[in-house]
């Protein structure tokens, strides 16, 4: 028993017992919170059983909101050739949009396979570092094997129509992001009302967007090009933001001391204070652009994407394996090339080569430079001279046939593991099982769970969490929710989105678990993890319907493998960044592994296991929608019929539903994960 020591006047300090904790279950049940948790629980079930759960009639606008988007769908139609609006704005912005796609293929396609290969090389090897680092050679290497992998495998030009119009968007989406990161990272104002813009522009699928830019600009560049800056800009503006307000104050009081004016601090200061934030935006931005630029293929964006929506239309899992190859290839050239400039910017090695009075490190970094722009001028005159005389296109006698012999042998595997394994039964049975004893009843009890009901546990949670900012958002999303008419459908995707976060959360914190405390674990995953978080969506439905055919259990294993790499990452970087000092405390008072881990590492890491919680549920929400293509059903099938259909009714309708179930479950976690830190730092 623990002992507390009381002072008394005139007398010596005296010793007396400390009352013990409440700990276990009288601490829960010591919380009104929790008590409320429960009640609320009873009044679930009591209110499934005995009474009408159903959404009341009179607060369905479902007709009435459908009535209206339907007329915005027809005034769009009718007027696009007439109106204003269309004439004199955004005729112009797809004028321009489609000039500069065109424009930036056409310069490919003059450069010839050969002057364009030689050229990225040459760009990837000078913003690596253009000198004797072995860094800037293997990505150099990296690069030249990712162009002639598009040429040997058929999809040269799909692969320049998809960098033609990632060329344009991530450049479009970086000035766009960077311009508002100013405003939300220069005034608090701007701050404020920038905030729930990005975490909408975040939460909202793509594909519930995709439909009111094809009833605008029509199917093609255009609206392919608007809708990946629309997904692809809140990271630029949110890291610049990020950076412009961690920004050593110290050096911009000596900036200000010195008498420079508030823009002089901006461009001297803050803004090259900011660079490593900013250039993190511009990483994470190129990945956000290519995964949109492939996803837009389903309104005639081309390019690679276009090959994967076919090959999953066709069942022609080879086509749609060898296309989805390229863009992995594309995204791990691109993600290695922004993160070696990034390196670059932080070492600085010409800085510290100047600063240590290296004049031989210096004198390399100029050579490197110099032979780097070398390099340009020589691959820009070979390419002028080579590319209208040879084959500009790669030649076809050089490609090579992969997707029949793939889907063959794609074929031959999944029926050998689908069916007939002994003991384990295989992937079909699996699936029917997981859909049986899992999918099946989690739907069915939301959908049983009375509203009043739901809307009360959201607000309990939220209360339990610390926010009742969180409990009002969520309430209202649900309101929102069930005026669209949609209360059904949004319980069985929310069933769908938990079972996938709960799956995620499971093997995710269990491999970090394990990548935390073991070195070569990390190093055996991390190529994976890499290779998974450079994936766009869009590729992932690919082998998963090869697994386990189409259906809810596609959409779910797509969403965990989706997700698992930024709760792996999370989890695992959370726990290796615990104080050293508590835990060689639990080890000298004799505490076991298992103890450290669970009474030390996972009460610390509390705050990175929620966000890593709160990533998870982003990932799972965006990635289930998809999987509306490969029937997930719920409100992702409204999305994908919605913009099949061009029906703004229906499509636009669930997009906003699924917007809502993102921003209750963004704020409840967010909210958790805001209090744990609260309570770690006690």
């Amino acid at each position: 028993m623990s002992t507390t020591t009381l002072p008394q006047r005139g007398k010596e300090t005296t010793t007396v017992p400390a009352p013990a904790p409440v700990g276990g279950a009288r601490a829960l049940l010591a919380r009104p919170a929790f008590v409320a948790f429960l009640v609320v629980l009873l009044a679930l079930v009591v209110g499934a059983l005995a009474l009408d759960g159903n959404w009341p009639g009179p607060l369905d606008k479902a007709d009435a909101v459908k009535g209206w988007l339907d007329d915005v769908s027809n005034w769009l139609t009718d007027n696009r050739a007439t109106s204003w609006i269309f004439l004199y704005f955004l005729l112009h912005i797809s004028n321009w949009s489609e000039g500069g796609v065109d424009y930036v293929f056409t310069f490919l396609n003059n450069l010839g396979w050969l002057g364009v290969t030689a050229l990225a090389t040459a760009v990837s090897w000078y913003v690596a570092g253009a000198g004797a680092r072995l860094r800037s050679l293997r990505i150099a290497l990296l690069t030249a094997c990712t162009f002639l992998a598009f040429g040997v495998l058929g999809l040269w030009d799909y692969a320049m129509s998809t960098l033609a119009l990632m060329v344009v968007a991530v450049a479009v989406s970086a000035v766009i992001g960077a311009l508002l990161g100013l405003v939300a990272g220069l005034s608090e104002l701007g701050n404020r009302i920038l905030r729930p813009v990005f975490d909408t522009m975040q939460v909202m699928p793509a594909f519930a967007y995709l439909l009111p830019l094809v009833l605008i600009f029509g199917i093609g560049s255009p609206a392919a090009l608007v809708s990946t800056v629309i997904y692809a800009a809140p990271p630029m503006a949110r890291l610049t933001a990020l950076g412009l307000r961690g920004a050593d104050p110290a050096a911009l009081e000596a900036s200000r001391s010195l008498g420079a004016g508030s823009w002089q601090r901006l461009w001297t200061a803050r803004l090259p204070l900011a660079r490593k934030e900013m250039l993190l935006g511009l990483n994470q931005t190129i990945m956000m652009a290519l995964s949109m630029v492939v996803m837009a293929s389903v309104i005639g964006a081309g390019g690679l994407g276009d090959k994967v929506y076919q090959a999953l239309a066709k069942d022609n899992v080879g086509m749609a394996l060898v296309a989805g190859v390229c863009i992995v290839l594309i995204a791990i050239w691109l993600d290695r090339v922004t993160a070696a400039a990034g390196d670059r910017l932080e070492t600085s090695p010409g800085t510290a080569a100047r600063t240590s009075g290296d004049a031989g490190a210096v004198g390399m970094e100029k050579l490197g430079g110099w032979l780097a722009w070398g390099l340009f001028v020589v691959f820009a005159v070979v390419a002028t001279l080579f590319g209208p005389v040879g084959e500009r296109s790669w030649p076809v006698d050089w490609s090579v046939s992969l997707s029949a012999p793939l889907t063959r042998g794609i074929e031959s595997f999944t029926r050998a593991i689908s069916d007939g394994v002994p003991v384990l039964g295989g992937t079909d049975v699996w699936a029917s099982h997981f859909t049986s004893w899992v999918l099946n009843p989690m739907r069915e009890a939301m959908q049983a769970a009375p509203w009043w009901g739901v809307l009360l546990l959201v607000a309990v949670l939220a209360w339990m969490a610390g926010s009742w900012r969180a409990g009002v958002t969520g309430v209202l999303s649900l309101g929102v929710i069930g005026v669209l008419g949609l209360w059904d459908k949004s319980m069985d995707t929310l069933s769908q989105v938990i079972v996938s976060v709960v799956c995620t959360l499971v093997v995710g914190v269990v491999i970090g678990i394990l990548a935390a405390r073991s070195r070569w674990v990390m190093r055996l995953i991390r190529p994976v993890l890499d290779v998974m978080q450079t994936m766009p969506q869009f590729v992932y439905l690919v082998p998963v319907v090869a697994l386990v055919g189409v259906g809810r259990p596609a959409a779910i294993l797509a969403a965990v493998v989706y997700a698992l790499p930024a709760v792996v990452r999370i989890t695992a970087q959370g726990l290796a960044s615990v104080d050293p000092a508590a835990l060689e405390a639990s080890r000298s008072l004799g505490g076991t592994t298992w103890q450290q881990l669970r009474q030390v590492q996972l009460p610390l890491a509390r705050p990175s296991l929620m966000l890593a919680c709160n990533q998870g549920v982003v990932l799972v929400l965006a990635i289930v929608v998809i999987g509306g293509l490969v029937g997930g059903g719920a409100l992702g099938y409204d999305v994908v019929y919605g913009l099949q259909k061009s029906d703004l009714g229906v499509g636009l309708s669930a997009g906003v539903a699924i917007v809502c179930l993102g921003l209750m479950l963004d704020r409840l976690t967010q909210s958790a994960g805001s209090t744990g830190k609260r309570g770690g730092t006690k």
